[in-house]
């Protein structure tokens, strides 16, 4: 049995080391997972191409809204999302699915966040569709949506209506304050010197879903500052365990694809 993570760039994913060592520690010798790098164009081709063997990707940008068009079937989430980053295997075809709700859910109740009313999410893309509502299934009347093109916020409003949850458009600015109590940051590396110049207060909880290169600057500001700071890797870590369990239909092993993320 198969499965990658596709997406563009995508060698810097740490998805194949969580998956390698979930189905290690499964016993599940017959399957490999590899990284492909995919554009969003090139996915209808790619798919159409696939032998039976293929169960199932982890889809990162650019890839993210291209999954939900190509699906043969669009799970109830990532259908409102406009976004997935799983696509399954089934009878009838690809399954698109989304796991970055429950992934951005777990990092923030781990990391102390066990309800919010007032939160911010910097960014409006598919991830930002996500943390609002992991933000919302905590219990948020209301999140700011911090973007550098206003105009671009429209999906993400979308989906904030649907659940329910009052909002407002900010454009980011380097000298502008945040007053939300929790703020997610779905903002790629390239505005991390923007987002990171913002005023941080004692008492703020940033999760930064960012990765690579931690602590971020943001994280290194918001920590200065008195704030509180998550890590990416723990919405990557919680996304991957609910995708293993999706592909191959077992539990996923914590504690394994803990150790190999700790490694």
């Amino acid at each position: 049995m198969r499965a990658a993570v596709l997406g563009r760039p995508v060698g810097h994913s740490l998805s194949p080391l969580l998956h390698r060592a979930a189905y290690a520690a499964l016993g599940l010798d017959d399957w490999r997972y590899d990284a492909l790098d995919v554009g969003a164009e090139e996915l209808p081709v790619l798919l159409a191409g696939l032998g039976p063997e293929w169960r199932g990707f982890s889809v990162t940008m650019p890839c993210k809204q291209a999954a939900v068009a190509v699906a043969d079937e669009v799970d109830q989430l990532p259908r409102l999302l406009g976004a997935a980053n799983t696509l399954l295997r089934t009878e009838a075809g690809w399954r698109a699915e989304n796991t970055d709700v429950a992934g951005v859910g777990m990092a923030l109740q781990l990391g102390g966040v066990e309800q919010v009313e007032h939160a911010a999410v910097l960014g409006a893309g598919g991830t930002a569709a996500a943390a609002a509502t992991a933000l919302a299934s905590l219990g948020a009347q209301h999140v700011d949506v911090v973007v550098r093109e206003p105009a671009r916020a429209g999906d993400l409003l979308r989906v904030l209506a649907a659940l329910g949850v009052s909002a407002d458009v900010q454009r980011l600015d380097r000298t502008g304050t945040l007053t939300a109590p929790v703020v997610v940051s779905t903002v790629p590396v390239s505005g991390q010197e923007a987002v990171a110049e913002l005023t941080w207060s004692r008492g703020q909880t940033v999760l930064d879903v960012l990765y690579a290169g931690w602590p971020t600057p943001l994280a290194q500001r918001v920590d200065a500052a008195g704030g509180r700071t998550i890590s990416g890797l723990e919405v990557l870590f919680w996304q991957a365990t609910a995708q293993v369990e999706l592909m191959t239909g077992r539990p996923a092993p914590i504690e394994a694809m803990r150790a190999a993320l700790d490694a």
